[in-house]
């Protein structure tokens, strides 16, 4: 009978345990009330939640970005290497896609040579034409930029892309200089993104 009861005991907690094991975890991360998951699939490789941090710009918050890359990375130089990776971004006020894509102009040429700047200067225009054709980025609304090498950089607003990919290695390093060059755009905000306890990720919700 003790056996029995034994046995019926471990058989209850085997299935107990591959329950758990088999059940999905559904962390998330919460900044500025905008809600980040804890893996991305990017090109058919599944990436984890680098950080998060907030865009300040004077008193007022921009947006709330997350940084999915497939495995830690707490340099500058390890998110500017060519590999799969997402920057994700979300709207926390109305934003008017020129305006995106004029910021976005000036801190690509404040990260670059000028002859950097000049051979990817077709991509860069194409870019800020890709954000005044939205005319308006609106509280809520889901900016994203998937780096995949061999297809390239494609941003996404509200789920769809917006035109075709950018294959330029040099743009898309370019892209990623406004958040990871030497003159980042806000370095709080790269700190955060690299996993830094800073003021751009906490105390803020």
């Amino acid at each position: 009978m003790h056996r029995k009861l034994f046995l019926n005991w471990g058989f209850a907690a085997i299935a107990t345990l591959a329950a758990c094991v088999s059940a999905p975890v559904l962390a998330q991360t919460t900044l500025g009330g905008v809600k980040f998951e804890s893996e991305a699939t990017v090109g058919g490789q599944k990436l984890q939640l680098n950080g998060v941090g907030l865009r300040i710009r004077a008193i007022f918050r921009v947006y709330a970005a997350g940084l999915y890359t497939p495995t830690k990375m707490t340099k500058n130089e390890e998110v500017l290497k060519p590999g799969v990776k997402r920057l994700q971004m979300v709207a926390l006020r109305d934003v008017k896609g020129d305006e995106f894509g004029k910021l976005f102009t000036r801190a690509m040429e404040d990260n670059a040579t000028r002859e950097e700047f000049s051979k990817s200067i077709n991509s860069v225009v194409r870019m800020g034409q890709i954000f005044a054709d939205a005319k308006q980025f609106a509280k809520g609304d889901v900016i994203i930029l998937d780096f995949v090498p061999n297809s390239g950089l494609v941003v996404s607003h509200k789920g769809k892309p917006l035109g075709d990919a950018f294959k330029e290695a040099e743009f898309q390093s370019l892209m990623l200089k406004i958040w990871f060059g030497p003159k980042p755009v806000d370095n709080e905000l790269r700190k955060a993104l690299l996993g830094e306890q800073t003021t751009a990720n906490t105390n803020i919700n």
